[in-house]
């Protein structure tokens, strides 16, 4: 099955259907959500079901303007980098050699070489962090990782923090790769973030695997 064809059985299903009227509703009470509607599935429009290599979750999106675009910790190009992303590439330039930090914070090439950038939550309103939580994505995002936890094999999951090992805690660790350390939030990107090896440790596992590195 395709992301195409595992959208299209989602929306059919009476979350899903909850969760489109309460978007509905918001935008017609003049709230502004982020991304754009065209931009809530970027994530599984940059590359096939069968090219996945790594699943990196986040939680919700950017809620500050210009900064969404569907892609976990991503921001377009031209917008300033968060924080998080921050401490990514600081991560990258300890850890992988000759790694030159770029200006821009969106990781859209990571994408298109196979790495799924996939928040819990795919919309937010407008300077309201959270405000989408609980409305339906969080179903939608599981039932994802669940279908790529039952039908792919040795995909490498990069869960920081707590949120994201919770979300992550059912995958099958005997048939998949898991890597955990807190999150790259200033908040916590010390007590275990910096200095985790992660994004060396996935080029590692994906050419055991005899797979092509992620250029990171």
């Amino acid at each position: 099955m395709s992301w195409e064809a595992f959208i299209k059985q989602e929306k059919v299903k009476p979350y899903f259907k909850d969760l489109i009227e309460f978007l509905e509703n918001e935008k017609l009470a003049g709230k502004e959500i982020y991304p754009e509607s065209k931009l809530y599935f970027n994530a599984f429009n940059l590359f096939p079901l069968e090219k996945i290599k790594v699943v990196i979750l986040g939680q919700d999106p950017y809620h500050g303007e210009g900064q969404a675009h569907g892609l976990s910790f991503s921001v377009p190009d031209g917008v300033k980098v968060p924080p998080s992303l921050v401490n990514i590439y600081k991560e990258l330039a300890n850890s992988i050699d000759g790694y030159a930090i770029p200006n821009s914070g969106n990781l859209t090439h990571w994408a298109e070489q196979g790495v799924l950038l996939l928040n819990s939550v795919l919309t937010v309103e407008k300077g309201n962090a959270g405000s989408h939580a609980k409305k339906g994505w969080e179903t939608f995002t599981d039932n994802a990782i669940k279908y790529i936890n039952d039908s792919q094999a040795n995909i490498v999951f990069l869960l920081w923090g707590s949120y994201a090992q919770k979300k992550g805690s059912f995958i099958d660790e005997n048939n998949h790769h898991v890597l955990k350390s807190s999150h790259p939030s200033p908040l916590s990107a010390y007590r275990g973030f910096l200095g985790c090896g992660h994004f060396k440790e996935v080029n590692e596992i994906l050419v055991s695997l005899g797979k092509n590195k992620i250029k990171w």
